[in-house]
């Protein structure tokens, strides 16, 4: 029997994602229409979202059209203080205190076009939340919830006879009625919690949702430790006959790295000019484009030892010819799983310009590892505080700063700037250099270092912020350990806190390849 309709011309497509970039325009318009007289969202807050939690970021889809959206990320509530506010609790909204093992989902906005409300747009949204608290195994959802009606009755009640008398079904409140119709309950109200809500007289209730599922780990608390053992090498530059010789002295370092049970091992900067010593090559720039045809060597030596050794290697910088035919001064991140990264050199000295001809890279990169995210900065990049910055805000805990340098004014500015970026930023630093001579090898002749390991300046952690360092000019290992868990700690409760006190309102560094 033939159909009278075609059904699908009626058919309406509900659905709700994760956000994603193409959505933020629509994002920001909704929000200027759905919070009159707030601050709506800046772009950055909403990019910075995505790229810190984005499973935590969810529109609901209508036909193709986002007509609503929801914004979370996830810490230890037990860290904050009682009274805390908006912006304490999301880093004035860019949310980089998410803590990713954190037990409680914090809800900081739910919003539904007014064109389409009446169609249960927000309770999908909140199931949405609730689903993914119960996949993450996370104890609770709290919220932070406006009170928009009060404004109406400020004069003849308090906030707190107010939200009685909304809980008692006396007087109706869309976002506190809509929160208690959905299984949240009162927990505090929070005075001077959005300083632009005026509506709500800048109070919030305080709200939290169970989750019935949610399984203990353990029942003892412990302050976590998440500790991370790291080997520099400081490494001598002597006369060699062969890359057999340089593969031998760098597998003794991995094997003394390995044997510490060290989780990454990081070598100098382009130590491998160690090569020039038996290319009898005496123009530099010609010495340099036969050193670079050693990098297939150079990146299998390193990869069988990480995968061998059982460590994570920063094998230092190496000069790479690529297709276009420049040379680059690259540094690889050879992982224990066989996997490699690279990191391109940005910065360019005068000297690699005028003797080697190196050519710049335009990139900063955050690597993922079994250690939490890290970044590489090479010698002269440390210099530069945006960079420093910028991969912190990706996310890096350690930046690793291969060097090469040849007097102590040299090595000093990458030491004094490494110790500056691990205080600016919260995050630790490493720096790992080359020694000795060689005498025969133009621009290489002389080496001066003194590698070491940096911390943020604070009570937790190394006196003078110096986990450790090494003796200056002398082939040896530095071996130290790092803590993640004590560096988010302290980026939420330290003395001082320069990630969470920075004014966005004032200033920003802006990552033009984002």
């Amino acid at each position: 029997m033939a159909e009278q309709f075609d059904l699908s011309h009626f058919e309406k497509s509900m659905i709700i994602r994760e956000m994603n970039y193409a959505d933020i325009d629509a994002i920001l318009e909704m929000q200027r229409l759905c919070f009159p007289g707030m601050d709506p969202w800046k772009e950055e807050q909403l990019r910075s979202h995505l790229g810190v939690f984005p499973q935590g970021q969810m529109v609901a889809e209508l036909d193709g059209t986002v007509i609503g959206s929801c914004s979370s990320l996830l810490i230890n509530f037990d860290e904050y203080d009682d009274r805390h506010t908006w912006d304490d609790v999301t880093d004035a909204g860019y949310i980089t205190n998410h803590n990713p093992d954190g037990y409680n989902m914090y809800g900081i906005e739910v919003m539904v076009h007014p064109e389409y409300r009446r169609m249960k747009v927000g309770q999908r949204l909140y199931e949405a939340r609730k689903e993914l608290a119960r996949e993450l195994n996370l104890k609770s959802i709290i919220i932070g919830g406006r009170i928009p009606n009060y404004h109406k009755h400020a004069d003849e009640m308090s906030p707190r006879e107010y939200v009685d008398s909304v809980s008692r079904h006396k007087i109706y409140d869309p976002v506190l009625t809509f929160q208690l119709m959905n299984g949240f309950q009162l927990m505090r109200i929070n005075p001077n919690y959005l300083q632009d809500d005026l509506a709500s007289g800048k109070y919030a209730t305080l709200m939290e949702w169970n989750n019935v599922d949610y399984k203990p780990i353990s029942k003892r608390h412990f302050k976590t430790s998440l500790p991370v053992r790291i080997c520099v090498v400081q490494y001598l530059m002597r006369a060699i006959k062969s890359f057999d010789d340089l593969a031998s002295q760098v597998e003794y370092f991995v094997d003394v790295a390995s044997d510490a049970h060290s989780d990454f091992v990081v070598f100098p900067e382009i130590f491998t000019t160690q090569l020039m010593s038996f290319l009898n090559e005496p123009s530099p720039s010609q010495a340099v484009r036969k050193l670079t045809e050693y990098t297939p060597q150079y990146i299998e030596l390193f990869t069988d030892l990480a995968v061998r050794y059982n460590v994570n290697i920063i094998g230092g910088s190496h000069f790479v010819k690529e297709e276009d035919d420049e040379i680059y001064n690259i540094a690889y991140l050879f992982r224990r799983d066989g996997s490699i990264d690279k990191q391109y050199k940005i910065h360019i000295t005068p000297n690699e310009r005028k003797w080697w001809g190196i050519s710049a890279g335009d990139s900063v990169r955050v690597f993922d590892t079994d250690c939490g995210k890290i970044a590489i900065q090479i010698c002269y990049d440390i210099e530069f505080p945006e960079l420093a910055r910028i991969a912190t805000d990706m996310g890096a805990n350690i930046i690793f700063t291969p060097f090469c340098t040849e007097d102590r004014q040299g090595y000093l500015r990458v030491r004094y700037c490494a110790q500056a970026r691990a205080v600016e930023n919260q995050i630790y630093t490493v720096i790992s250099g080359t020694v000795g001579n060689l005498p025969q090898t133009e621009n290489m002749d002389i080496q001066y270092a003194q590698s070491g390991i940096f911390a943020p300046s604070d009570f937790e952690f190394a006196r003078d912020g110096i986990v450790g360092e090494t003796n200056a000019n002398l082939e040896m290992v530095l071996i130290g350990d790092v803590d993640l868990e004590i560096l988010r700690r302290q980026r939420q409760n330290g003395t001082v806190k320069q990630l969470k006190d920075r004014r966005h309102d004032v200033y920003r560094v802006e990552y033009k390849k984002d």
